[in-house]
């Protein structure tokens, strides 16, 4: 189930990477040789006019074939116009930015399927108190249902411990459904320091509660599935970001980035959890996969789109041999950090430790 649920993930955001390359280089008339979901040896292929659509024996990524686009590769004169390096810069920098650009959209649209499908949210009711705790001291007990802080009405958990994490120190005024009852309370919410995803220490203020665990479904809109999407694709890559830094800050330990297999075993958790975990977990590979093909690094994405930059500046292209040995640089490059990372599962699977929850 696990290497059927990781075969279906990859192949899937494999297939929207190269298909954005495909489709653009398609519209701006460049001659597309291959496409292939996957690498090494050809498992199933089919040509269909120009192009060669094939299924490799490695699902760990793929590839579009554009015609003149290997370094010193012979062109006849009528073959030019449909050579992706005969192209202008626009057009090549387009080309290459379809791909991860498409993985972002794609993930946007997995998250509208999932608005309007509704997800579980978590409801504002308390299931447990701390002892000497601020909501303890307050009378609150298990049971009660948060309706309004400060006059703000409460409809959800998160939105309860937004407030209060923002409050430290500050009283806050309680109005609590027990039973049919309505009673209002103060409570002043103690400050804490708390470490956040990256290790990292923060203030927040808590009163010591825990929820029931009790949830409802919250299906939204069309208009507000889409304005909620686009925040959370936002969301999600801004912390991509910001984790990649933090990784080469050495604040997340190199111990963390994974590999094939903690895909393999995340994709089958998370299916075994039902198709909605399954989907926002493809929703957060995607948007990664997309992100971490922007890094300047040659042979990725971002390594072409860096080169294109310094061209349309230079107003020349590189020469073929500083291209040649900046793509085995960067091979080089992502074999090492690809390699590490199936380190990393081994130890995993060797010691059962486990660096991401």
């Amino acid at each position: 189930m696990a290497f059927l649920s990781a075969i279906i993930l990859l192949g899937i955001l494999i297939f929207v990477h190269e298909f954005g390359h495909f489709l653009f280089a398609k519209l701006l008339g460049v001659r597309i040789l291959k496409f292939s979901l996957g690498f090494g040896p050809r498992l199933v292929s089919k040509k269909y006019r120009d192009t060669e659509y094939l299924i490799s024996s490695i699902p760990l990524g793929g590839y579009v074939k554009m015609l003149g686009e290997e370094p010193g590769e012979e062109l006849k004169e009528e073959e030019k116009p449909m050579a992706y390096n005969y192209q202008p810069v626009w057009k090549r920098v387009l080309i290459v930015f379809s791909g991860p650009l498409f993985n972002i959209f794609f993930a946007t649209f997995i998250f509208v399927l999932i608005f309007l499908y509704g997800v579980p949210v978590l409801l504002p009711e308390v299931g447990e108190v701390s002892e000497q705790s601020p909501a303890e001291l307050s009378g609150l007990m298990k049971g009660d249902i948060i309706l309004k802080i400060n006059g703000a009405s409460i409809n959800q958990w998160g939105e309860m411990t937004e407030i209060i994490h923002r409050k430290p120190g500050n009283p806050l005024s309680f109005k609590i459904k027990r039973g049919s009852d309505i009673i209002a309370v103060t409570i002043t919410p103690e400050l804490k320091r708390l470490k956040d995803i990256f290790g990292e220490e923060k203030s927040v203020g808590l009163i010591g509660i825990r929820p029931s665990g009790k949830t409802f479904t919250k299906k939204e809109g069309p208009v507000s599935a889409i304005s909620n999407s686009i925040n959370r694709t936002w969301d999600v890559s801004v912390l991509t970001v910001v984790s990649i830094i933090k990784l080469i800050q050495r604040i997340i330990p190199a111990e963390t980035i994974g590999g094939p297999i903690l895909i393999l075993q995340m994709a089958g958790e998370q299916a075994s959890h039902g198709i909605l975990n399954f989907f926002t977990f493809m929703a957060v590979i995607s948007i990664n996969l997309g992100i971490l093909n922007l890094l300047p690094i040659p042979v990725l994405d971002g390594g072409h789109l860096f080169f294109l930059g310094i061209e349309a500046i230079r107003r020349k292209p590189f020469s073929e041999r500083f291209v040649t040995i900046a793509q085995r640089v960067g091979l080089a490059i992502i074999l090492f950090i690809m390699a590490f990372a199936l380190y990393n599962d081994i130890v995993r699977l060797i010691t059962g430790k486990q660096f991401i929850q």
